[in-house]
């Protein structure tokens, strides 16, 4: 396994959208492997492929505490959505920004698992936010982009100047 380098919001990269998974073979196997290295190492919830530059619709999330209950999902669809929430949402991508975002309280949503088989699950508040969250990441859409002009701006300053400290 291996850690992967996760993308920095402004990076283009994290625009791109990510296309739909053919076959599930050991490549893919083993980006998930990876993603989930990358993801409890961060140390964070989930994470999309798109964010460590792999352009496929495949998703990691574990909103455990022990890292005990790893979910996968390979070309995720949301079929049904239900109520509202508001929740301070965090990424990776955008390290130590946390922002309310409104998302579906409710989900029912169909993938496939690291098996290639096909399941349905329904989730609800932090799960559910998670699942909405990285499913965006596929489409080339961050959680900043439900804010603000305003604090998109500065949050895309901020990020530029630690970027700038970082080299």
């Amino acid at each position: 396994m291996a850690i992967l380098n996760i993308l920095n919001y402004p990076d283009d990269r994290l625009r791109i959208q990510a296309k739909p998974v053919e076959e599930i073979d050991a490549g893919i196997v083993q980006l998930v492997d990876d993603m989930f290295e990358t993801m409890y190492k961060a140390p964070g919830v989930g994470l999309a492929a798109t964010q460590v530059n792999v352009h496929k619709r495949v998703i990691v999330i574990d909103i455990s505490e022990d890292k005990s209950r790893p979910l996968t999902l390979i070309n995720p669809e949301i079929l049904e959505k239900e109520g509202i929430q508001s929740i301070d949402e965090g990424c990776l991508s955008v390290p130590g920004i946390y922002e309310p975002v409104e998302r579906a309280q409710r989900i029912r949503v169909k993938a496939l698992n690291k098996q290639g088989e096909t399941f349905e699950m329904e989730a609800e508040e932090l799960l559910a936010v998670c699942i909405q969250h990285e499913m965006d990441h596929l489409q080339g859409k961050l959680f900043v982009d439900y804010l603000s002009q305003l604090k998109r701006h500065r949050i895309r300053k901020k990020m530029q100047k630690q970027q700038k400290m970082a080299m």
